[in-house]
């Protein structure tokens, strides 16, 4: 299922870096860092960097969600203990449960056929 949604992506990749082969310089505009090679080398290093950028902002943004999940699991876990107690608790009032049809006076009434 995954192959179908990245092998497009990876044909117009390709297609992309086949067809931006000429030499581009890039500059980093404070500084005098410059670096020239192909143009699809440029785009794609630049496109990664910033999916990246977003994708970090986006983990950062789930923190209080993330944060609200774990306070609620938490608190599950609490009231399940607490519910097991009051099992437990209701289990020793009520006291043993007899097996079925032991001590009754009751017989099974026949089914009649079909």
């Amino acid at each position: 299922m995954r192959w179908i949604l990245i092998l497009p992506l990876l044909i117009l990749l390709v297609l992309f870096g086949l067809s931006n082969q000429q030499a581009a310089t890039f500059q980093l505009w404070p500084t005098d860092l410059t670096w020239t090679g192909p143009l699809y080398v440029g785009v794609l290093v630049i496109g990664a960097a910033f999916f990246l950028l977003g994708a970090l902002i986006a983990w950062f943004a789930s923190f209080p969600h993330r944060s609200r999940a774990h306070r609620m699991q938490e608190a599950a876990q609490v009231m399940e203990a607490e519910l097991a107690e009051h099992r437990a608790a209701a289990a020793k009032r009520v006291g043993p449960v007899p097996p079925r049809g032991a001590g009754t006076s009751l017989v099974a009434a026949p089914r009649p056929a079909a």
